[in-house]
């Protein structure tokens, strides 16, 4: 799949769809084909080995013991598939009437994408009472079985899948598809804790030895794997595909596979917006399997096999056999194929080179253009820390300065207060003086008027009988 020709890592699109030619796109869990063809393929070489179990003590069965066993393992299933659905070794007989279908279909109609609280009030309203039935009676048996093996379970839930969507056949196929996945997500949120990292596989075996290899894979570098990086014209200073990295990693606290799915396509969209930051050209399916796998690397996603399993198991087959969802799902997977056989051709390097980087023996280069960033914004950050420094010595002077000033006019007030307080005394003490002496004077004038009118009076008594002797 991968040549080490012009870029250290190159698919193409047709090596992405199903080695059967359906069409959709394939995986390397299903060794190359679709999850389609894969369960078609798969079912008869599973029925073919219980056969070959049954015969193994060496009696050949005649033919109407075969047909005898096969009629019964058919009846198993089928009464297995019923007590699944139903909730009981037969059917309830029909009692819908058309007027209540229609009223169902009218109802679901109604709702709008995305909307699973929506999807939950109709689903239980009294109309939907038949369809929660049906959801309820499925849960419990599969909580009630759920030491099955996870390949039968799987089985069960696909079988489910594609029962519940023929109740909705005269619908559009977009529509029937957003049904869907409200239904997936009712049922694995609460089948998860029973489904995920099943006892009966060693899906945690393997999610040990993948994080393993992915940790001994840390020296890794963007430009040993084609990755476009930011280069030191750019403005990006910090890792662009840090929101991808998060975002893989935040698959593992969801429950529901479309959740998981949707953490997948976040972290390629991501990918891909790192890549047209980082470079002027339009980025291709090289770049973003390389950075996809860049991403991975850096990640080391926890439980990444067990959450990739989970979805192939438990997800709606359209949710990985086509559309965006699909394709970037079919390239982690390829991404994570790609960790598990990496080796120094891949890289552009030598089995010595190779060898000495996972014994830690050998470094990479120290001038690329990753640590020349990472040098750059260090000595950026020394020179703003000088900067902050400087900013925090000027403040400090600033504020002892103005302490400074805030005392002095302190003290200036004080003594401004004192000399007021003085002043005033004076003048208060000037101005009972100035009462008093006003006081004084007045007396004495009045004296002196009293004895001039006194003197008066004497000179005109003297003054008095001269005049009449006259």
């Amino acid at each position: 799949m991968w040549t080490d020709k012009q870029r250290g890592i190159r698919v193409s699109q047709q090596e992405l769809l199903c080695k059967n030619a359906c069409g959709y796109y394939g995986n390397p869990a299903w060794q190359g084909f679709c999850s389609k063809c894969w369960r078609e393929r798969a079912r008869p070489a599973a029925d073919q080995r219980q056969d070959t179990r049954s015969t193994s003590d060496g009696t050949p069965l005649t033919f109407s013991k075969f047909e005898e066993k096969k009629n019964t393992e058919k009846g198993r299933r089928i009464n297995t598939m019923r007590r699944l659905f139903w909730g009981s070794p037969s059917p309830p007989k029909r009692q819908e009437s058309p007027e209540s279908h229609a009223n169902v279909l009218k109802a679901f109609q109604s709702l709008e994408p995305g909307d699973f609280t929506g999807f939950l009030k109709i689903l239980r309203s009294p109309s939907s009472q038949r369809l929660q039935s049906r959801c309820t009676a499925f849960l419990n048996t599969m909580e009630a079985y759920h030491h099955l093996p996870v390949q039968k379970q799987s089985d069960h839930v696909q079988d489910f899948y594609q029962s519940f969507a023929e109740y909705f056949s005269t619908f559009p196929e977009a529509q029937v598809t957003q049904i869907m996945e409200h239904v997936e997500k009712l049922i694995m949120t609460r089948l998860h804790k029973w489904a995920f990292c099943h006892d009966s596989c060693d899906d945690e075996q393997k999610d040990l030895i993948l994080q393993r290899r992915i940790r001994s894979l840390s020296w890794v570098t963007p430009q040993m794997l084609s990755v476009p990086f930011p280069d030191k014209q750019t403005s990006v200073t910090g890792d662009p595909f840090l929101p991808a990295i998060t975002a893989i990693i935040e698959m593992d606290a969801k429950r529901a596979p479309q959740d998981k799915l949707a953490c997948v396509s976040k972290c390629s969209q991501h990918v891909f917006e790192a890549l047209s930051s980082s470079n002027s050209e339009p980025a291709n399916a090289d770049d973003f399997l390389s950075g996809l796998i860049y991403v991975v690397l850096k990640a080391n996603p926890p439980r990444l096999h067990s959450n990739m399993q989970y979805v192939i198991r438990f997800g709606l087959p359209h949710s990985l056999m086509a559309g965006e969802s699909g394709y970037y799902f079919t390239n982690l997977s390829c991404a994570v194929a790609f960790i598990e056989k990496l080796d120094g051709p891949a890289l552009n390097l030598s089995p010595e080179e190779f060898d000495g980087y996972m014994l830690r023996q050998r470094a990479p280069a120290v001038r690329t253009k990753r640590l020349q960033i990472a040098n750059d914004t260090q000595h950026l950050l020394q020179e703003l820390q000088g900067r902050q420094e400087k900013l925090d010595q000027g403040m400090d002077a600033l504020n002892m300065q103005l302490q400074e000033w805030v005392q002095a006019v302190n003290f200036q007030l004080d003594e401004a207060t004192a000399q007021f307080t003085l002043v005033q005394k004076e003048i208060t003490a000037q101005a009972e003086l100035s009462l008093d002496t006003s006081s004084s004077s007045s007396d004495a004038s009045k004296q002196g008027v009293y004895e001039e009118q006194s003197v008066l009076m004497l000179t005109d008594k003297q003054a008095g009988p001269k005049d009449t002797d006259c």
